[in-house]
């Protein structure tokens, strides 16, 4: 979901190989095709997921300037279907918004679906402003990401400060005044529902933060964390897989260096004709296996490109399989072609497709250029990457270029709260679940450890990206099965305690 959520970009880092699209790093690429939902989503079918709506929202909700005043058609999705209604105060689920068009994300998020009805919740899918429809000035994307001044409306405390908003006035509309809040969020999004939680308490009465990176900030969680993870998940099944992708690099790069090694390489992977460097190579592959660690999920799915159960066994199943021997490219062309042609229907690869389905790219961009400083680029002697170092330079010098900005790397942990996160939130926080999935690179950013009664951590040692957050299957494992159980009873506990202090209150 991203969703987490554009690109774990190694770009930052001058020794390290670099992802194919010149972005900052992120969350979820704009390179992968878009999963289609199950359930029909249609404003004419009769069994519709949602109903889109639009709220006008203010563009500046902390100046008083003339122009703070202008407003946007901001987007969201409600679905009625299993509420209770306002007379019962049955209660609100409300997914906090990622970087990209809200219709993607509602597939990530079948827990909410099907959760629904136990609680007779209604459900609502705010979209993240300068995503999808909810562009500002007009809803002129040109404009709106022309520069600086008017990319200056894009951060996490306004998106926040929108969701407080529209809930609000949500909530008078429907009579609901005294109908409990609960914020759900994935990758970004569960950054979002837990600062949302922190922020507006009166709001929300509790939050599920799903692979939430809140502590991958200003050297509070090590560089190296991310990568290391990618690595310890392909290590960990197999050694020799382990090994022929990290020796992988070296022989890339000493092909590409012979008369005619590109075109070598190029025919090796199955690259369409079209251009091709080492760069663009390494960072196809880099994706893959990134991607591949990250929706590293039980049960075959669709979120990012179509995959297999536990797709990292599959990679190395391919490049174990004795019938490559000691092919090293044809090693890795089978694992890459895992995560870019499970279905079998592409016939060659094209490295510089510069597709964006989701409307992801340019705003986080300018996100990752100011506030959302994500440490992931560093490359220790045994990661599966070239070793490298983390560089802010670098970082600092793409954002001078692009928007004649500097990055704020501090800003994060200052607003919400970071160092010493068991500390304050045991202090001052209440009603939040963090999930993290120990196979996904994001949860060595993540909150790993219970904090309170009431400040949950809930771990999986097999779990990948927000895989609690997804749709349900037959499949599922008995530890994820249990996982969602507890969140139910967690959220219900949060639900009972809020209607008893109403009534005493009353």
């Amino acid at each position: 979901m991203a969703i987490w959520l554009l690109l774990f970009s190694l770009l930052f880092s001058s020794n390290s190989i670099t992802i194919a699209k010149i972005v900052p790093a992120g969350f979820p690429s704009s390179i992968v095709q878009p999963e289609q939902l199950s359930l029909a989503t249609t404003k004419t079918s009769t069994n519709k997921l949602y109903e889109e709506k639009y709220f006008t929202q203010i563009l500046d909700h902390f100046n008083y300037n003339p122009q703070s005043y202008n407003t946007f058609q901001h987007r969201y999705l409600i679905n009625d279907k299993h509420w209770g209604g306002a007379k019962n105060n049955s209660p609100i689920f409300v997914y906090t918004g990622n970087e990209g068009d809200i219709e993607w994300f509602t597939q990530n998020t079948g827990f909410m679906f099907e959760t629904a009805p136990h609680f007779k919740a209604l459900l609502v899918f705010i979209e993240h402003r300068y995503y999808g429809k909810s562009i500002p000035f007009g809803g002129n994307k040109e404009r709106a990401y022309s520069n600086s001044t008017t990319l200056g409306y894009l951060s996490s405390t306004q998106a926040l400060a929108d969701y407080a908003t529209l809930i609000i006035d949500l909530k008078n509309n429907l009579t609901a005044i005294d109908s409990p809040v609960v914020v759900f969020g994935g990758s970004y999004g569960g950054m979002l529902a837990a600062w949302f939680r922190l922020k507006y308490p009166h709001v929300a009465i509790g939050a599920l933060a799903s692979s939430a990176p809140i502590l991958n900030f200003d050297n509070i969680t090590s560089p190296f964390s991310f990568n290391n993870i990618i690595t310890q998940d392909f290590r960990s099944e197999s050694e020799n897989c382990y090994k022929v992708i990290k020796g992988s690099w070296q022989k890339i790069e000493e092909t590409a260096a012979k008369p005619g090694g590109l075109e070598i390489l190029r025919k090796s992977f199955r690259i369409c004709k079209n251009y091709i460097s080492v760069n663009s190579l390494e960072g196809w592959l880099g994706t893959a296996y990134t991607y591949t660690a990250m929706t590293d999920y039980p049960t075959p799915t669709n979120f990012l490109n179509p995959l297999p159960a536990y797709p990292i066994k599959q990679m190395c199943k391919a490049i174990d399989h004795p019938k490559t021997g000691n092919n090293t490219f044809e090693k890795l062309y089978g694992a890459a072609n895992i995560y870019y042609n499970y279905t079998g229907d592409a016939k060659c690869f094209d490295l510089i497709d510069d597709s964006d389905p989701h409307g992801m790219a340019s705003g986080w961009t300018w996100q990752a250029c100011t506030e959302m400083i994500l440490l992931t680029d560093g490359n220790n002697v045994d990661s599966i990457f070239p070793a490298s170092n983390y560089s802010y330079i670098d970082r600092l010098l793409y954002c001078k270029d692009r928007f004649d900005i500097e990055p704020r790397p501090s800003w994060i942990p200052t607003e919400f709260g970071a160092r010493h996160i068991h500390r304050v939130l045991k202090r001052f926080g209440s009603n939040m679940i963090f999930f993290n999935g120990l196979r996904d690179p994001w949860s060595g950013g993540g909150v790993l450890k219970d904090i309170s009664k009431s400040v949950v951590a809930i771990v999986a040692k097999k779990g990948a990206h927000h895989v609690d957050l997804r749709f349900s299957t037959s499949e599922d494992p008995k530890w994820l099965q249990d996982l969602r159980k507890r969140e139910v009873h967690i959220i219900s506990k949060w639900i009972s305690e809020y209607y008893h202090s109403l009534t005493y209150s009353s």
